[in-house]
């Protein structure tokens, strides 16, 4: 009896120390993430990206081009991500997503779309 507690002892210690771990490294030595369409344009392929600004037009099903400050880049959103709320070119909006960084051009991937008021 002893001897089957110690195996699903062990059993359930390697189950929960193999799981997925999701959290990141946010202490010294982490870059900071790109927040304008210059930075982004310019950053490496995944590179974590925050920006805000306004989608001045659509291009195609998906892409959007992304204008701030700094200069306009384009930009990959699905429908699934795109807020509740209709946007428009003077709605200025919080994207986060990652740079992706093609053989021909470079657009940013975004996950969320945020409504800044």
């Amino acid at each position: 009896m002893i001897a089957i507690r110690v195996m699903l002892a062990a059993a359930a210690t390697v189950a929960l120390g193999t799981s997925p771990v999701f959290a990141a490294w946010v202490g010294p030595g982490k870059e900071a993430a790109p927040t304008t369409a210059a930075a982004a344009a310019q950053a490496p392929d995944d590179t974590p990206v925050r920006l805000e600004g306004h989608l001045v037009r659509k291009l195609d099903k998906d892409h959007y081009e992304f204008r701030d400050d700094s200069g306009t880049i384009q930009v990959e959103i699905d429908a699934k991500d795109l807020p509740t709320q209709d946007i428009g070119p003077t709605t200025r909006l919080r994207l986060t997503g990652e740079v992706d960084r093609g053989l021909f051009s470079t657009d940013v991937d975004i996950d969320h779309v945020e409504i800044l008021r």
